[in-house]
């Protein structure tokens, strides 16, 4: 797409590869970039360097945002561990990544307020997502847990609450699951038309066999968290490209260090702090018996007073490197390394329509196996075998409630109903509401096998006054969420009975009028000459509307009311 004039979200635009985004992103004029960074300071920064690289960029072309995008917005500027800290907090933030995402949860997100202030019509994403999930360290708050929980077995007091809701907060797939569930339904209500990630592998690019490691499991299961992570990413925004409601969805994925922001001699400082000199002479040395303290109460180190100061080579968000260390891991067979200029550069080119060859999502697409001409083909001779054991058998095959979700059931087992007791979709639209729910709960009143096979699935069946339902020792919906007892509303009723009960009041019959309409009126504008490949479902595959086909119509169902259709194949 053309970027002149448009406006562009650059998240985490202060650091090595955002910037380098920024300053490509100028060439093609865009109306105004907004530049994020988890801290105000960096955003400030970000900006006050890109309005001294452009002073003919204009006032307010380059707007700073800063917070944290994977939470709530009241949280953005607050530190992790204080969020986890306090009770209340931390019940808030378990609750924004385990709750269903609802209305009021979207609107709560920090990354959603950021999209509906500034209506980005392109997103560049330049935080590194699985760095900052895995690294929170699941495998860390899981050893606390098993430390209480022995603890606790042994009468000692302990904290085990708390350790288990901090592993709860740590756990990495619902944070990613509820991350990108806010970016689609927020880019998608703003109006964004594109959205370009750059991810990464999590190892730079080596594999299980990365000298480079956190501790001295090797590779580190930290590490593998992280390239867990990015997987995982990777696959969400696979599916969020494939649908076709969201944004132009690319993902560009460095598979090695990316380098670099600045060579310099000064201060070395790690995370944030500069590194304080200690020494230890031979004379005050540990004496290695007993038991080794890895923090002892009592510090051993002797300050000199000193902060460690040498030459470095500024990696951005990967850190300080020394030149040793970066001739390291730069040699070749190594980690090696890419320049920021040329992650932009492909960034740039997808946006306008090229082909880099290094957009993953596009990779995924030509490298899966999709549907195939041979499985269509006999599709037909799979239904004909299933049809002609039905009769041999005198059974409907209708449903069995395991592919899910439940509301496939229930729509099944409706259109069932309605074949029993109308034989197609024409006498169904001539039929009242009234009348089709008294006839079909009559149905399911004197027939106790029919009533079986639907509620012994976990579909129960309401009744047309709406208070009596039909069920059996298990129910699908709703789902259990260790709750045993849910309040009976007239709103939880409805929701329910949408989402998974086979629903006999007249209101769901009235839906099922209109939507039997709507089928007809669309195939009838068709003309009865067109017998071209344009239109899949036509007369003859409705037939003529003188029968009603539950998978057929569920079909149509999924893919015309709900937008649920496959938008690649």
């Amino acid at each position: 797409m053309d970027i002149k004039n448009k406006t562009v979200l650059v998240l985490g635009g202060w650091g090595l590869v955002g910037s380098a985004v920024c300053r490509k992103l100028m060439e093609e004029r865009p109306r105004r970039i907004i530049l994020t960074s988890l801290k105000e300071n960096e955003a400030r920064d970000a900006v006050a360097q890109m309005e001294k690289e452009y002073p003919d960029a204009g006032k307010n072309f380059f707007v700073p945002w800063w917070g944290n995008i994977f939470t709530r917005h009241e949280f953005k500027d607050a530190n992790r561990e204080d969020i986890l800290a306090d009770p209340v907090t931390r019940t808030k933030y378990m609750d924004d990544i385990l709750d269903e995402l609802s209305e009021p949860v979207l609107r709560r997100f920090a990354l959603y307020q950021l999209l509906r202030k500034y209506k980005p019509d392109i997103v560049i994403d330049s935080v590194n997502s699985a760095t900052g999930i895995a690294y929170q360290d699941i495998f860390q708050s899981a050893r606390s847990v098993v430390k209480e929980i022995k603890a606790s077995r042994a009468g000692s007091k302990n904290s085990l609450h708390e350790m288990t809701e901090r592993l709860i907060c740590t756990l990495y797939i619902p944070q990613l699951i509820r991350h990108v569930q806010i970016f689609y339904k927020s880019m998608h209500e703003v109006g964004t038309s594109i959205y370009v990630k750059i991810g990464t592998s999590g190892t730079g690019g080596m594999g299980l066999n990365i000298p480079y490691t956190h501790s001295e499991e090797k590779p580190s299961s930290v590490l593998l968290s992280k390239s867990s992570v990015a997987g995982a990413h990777t696959l969400l925004l696979f599916l969020m490209g494939r649908t076709p409601d969201a944004p132009i969805t690319k993902e560009i994925k460095p598979t090695g260090a990316i380098a670099w922001k600045k060579i310099g001699f000064g201060t070395i400082s790690k995370k944030g702090k500069p590194i304080e000199l200690y020494d230890c002479p031979p004379k005050k040395g540990v004496t290695l018996e007993g038991r080794l303290q890895l923090h002892p109460d009592i510090p051993p180190g002797i300050p000199l007073n000193e902060k460690l100061s040498s030459v470095f080579i500024d990696t951005g968000e990967n850190g300080i490197f020394s030149r040793g260390e970066f001739e390291a891991i730069s040699t070749p067979g190594q980690m090696e390394y890419v320049t920021p200029e040329e992650i932009a550069q492909d960034v740039i080119f997808e946006i306008r329509g090229g082909n880099t060859g290094h957009d993953i999502i596009n990779a995924l697409d030509n490298a899966t196996l999709e549907p195939t001409y041979r499985a269509g083909f006999m599709f037909q001779s799979a239904l004909a075998k299933m049809k002609l054991l039905e009769k041999e058998n005198n059974v409907d095959s209708v449903a069995f409630e395991m592919l899910g979700p439940p509301r496939l059931s229930k729509l099944l087992y409706e259109a069932y109903l309605l074949k029993l007791g109308y034989g197609s979709i024409r006498n169904v639209v001539k039929s009242s509401a009234k009348s089709i729910s008294q006839k079909l709960a009559q149905i399911i009143s004197t027939d106790a096998r029919l009533r079986a096979r639907i509620i012994s699935i976990g579909i129960p069946i309401l009744m047309p006054d709406g208070k009596t339902m039909l069920r059996g020792n298990e129910i699908k919906i709703p789902a259990f969420r260790g709750e045993n007892e849910l309040p009976v509303t007239k709103k939880s009723i409805n929701l329910w009975a949408t989402n998974g009960w086979v629903d006999l009041r007249v209101s769901n019959f009235e839906k099922w009028k209109s939507r039997f309409a709507e089928l007809m009126a669309t195939i009838d504008k068709l003309s009865e000459s067109e017998t071209s490949s344009r239109f899949f479902r036509n007369r003859e595959y409705m037939a003529n509307f003188n029968e009603i086909d539950p998978g057929k119509i569920v079909g149509w169902i999924f893919t015309e009311e709900e937008k649920g259709e496959r938008m690649k194949s």
